[in-house]
């Protein structure tokens, strides 16, 4: 067999689109020596980056989304005429071979005002030329196939459940080394309570300021910083400006864009994770933070009660002042974050790359073979 994946988002600091296909791409390659695998990259990845498996082809394709969907992709697929193609959200146009989309949630029709409207446009258009097309779509949770079988008229089989995981090197390392390292790179040496995600209107981290403004009022005794990990979008002006307003500004500090290996540092020194977005298909700094032994607590809404189970501390994404009792909680409950951590670690290795990428190719076997979803 022949697979081919569109791996435009290595090496483009991409976040989540970018963790889910270089990820997976690596665990394919520790399970299918047999399989040739082509990886279609936008940043001159070449062969002998870590970012895509060694023995895998990558072939250039353009970054620019209009070419790349337009014709590059499509020609190149007619070139070397794979299986199959695996993409993200949107499939090039006259694409030649069979579709398997993953999409992580359909937040640009459930909730447009999260996106500029030209791409919150864009996407309505093209993921649903693509549903249209594909011949099953992966979703990361329960609550994302709900929403792709109400929002697109598919038969249910065609969509299913398969989970994200974590990275094997989100895991918990000495806290002396985490804190020094946190400490050189970013000049942070107070306690922090860390979030993380991109500076985006669902990821609420202007609710989590003023959250954040409460608790230190309420408790002055508290020496913690709010550190903010994610990457300016459109949106980051109004974050900057509501921590620049605040009476606690100089402990409110923003990283930008890290590295995983600098990711993994900050959760193993921060005193807990927090995640207070709107909505989300998975959630999957929540597993990271889990995985690297922090105490968490996140919002009580979309795909995260799903992925936190009972291992995270739940709140009201729109009460501030639900998020101010569960970081008070977690922070001057010694046993209660104790227990936490714990949970949460337990919770975390339920999720495993060799698990998706398994089911992944599955999938690509059915696919590939002709079989129909729900066929016996």
């Amino acid at each position: 067999m022949r697979f081919s994946v569109d791996a435009h988002a290595i090496g483009r600091h991409l976040t989540g689109n970018e963790v889910y296909v270089r990820n997976l791409l690596h665990a394919f390659a520790a399970l299918d020596q047999t399989s040739e695998f082509i990886a279609y990259c936008s940043s001159h990845v070449g062969e002998a980056s870590p970012d895509v498996p060694r023995r895998f082809t990558v072939r250039d394709v353009s970054s620019n989304s209009f070419v790349r969907l337009g014709f590059d992709l499509s020609r190149r697929l007619r070139k070397d005429k794979p299986d199959l193609v695996h993409v993200q959200y949107t499939a090039p146009i006259a694409c030649p071979v069979p579709i398997v989309v993953s999409v992580h949630d359909i937040s640009f029709l459930e909730h447009p005002e999260y996106f500029p409207w030209h791409r919150a446009q864009q996407l309505r258009i093209t993921v649903k030329r693509t549903m249209q097309k594909a011949r099953r779509v992966l979703a990361p949770s329960e609550f994302s196939r709900s929403a792709i079988l109400r929002a697109y008229n598919l038969n249910p089989p065609q969509v299913e459940v398969v989970p994200i995981a974590v990275s094997p090197e989100f895991r918990p390392i000495a806290r002396e080394l985490a804190v020094s390292q946190v400490r050189s790179r970013f000049d942070i040496s107070s306690p922090f309570i860390l979030t993380v995600g991109d500076l985006q209107p669902r990821k609420n981290q202007i609710g989590l300021i003023e959250a954040f403004e409460d608790l230190m009022e309420e408790h002055p005794d508290l020496p913690h910083d709010l550190v903010i990990v994610g990457k300016d979008t459109w949106y980051s002006d109004r974050v900057h400006s509501r921590a620049k307003r605040s009476r606690y500004a100089g402990r409110i500090r923003f990283t930008g864009w890290v590295s995983d290996a600098d990711l993994v540092h900050l959760y193993n020194s921060a005193s807990l994770f927090v995640f207070p977005s709107w909505y989300e298909g998975f959630g999957l700094p929540v597993l990271e933070a889990m995985a690297c032994g922090r105490a968490v607590a996140c919002s009580s809404v979309s795909a995260i009660p799903e992925v936190a189970n009972s291992a995270g501390l739940l709140f009201d994404p729109e009460s501030r002042r639900d998020m101010v009792l569960a970081m008070r909680d977690l922070l001057l409950n010694p046993e209660l974050r104790t227990r936490m951590e714990r949970l949460g670690h337990q919770r975390a290795s339920l999720f495993t790359w060799e698990r998706t990428a398994r089911r992944t190719l599955e999938i690509y076997q059915e696919v590939a073979g002709g079989k129909n979803p729900g066929a016996n």
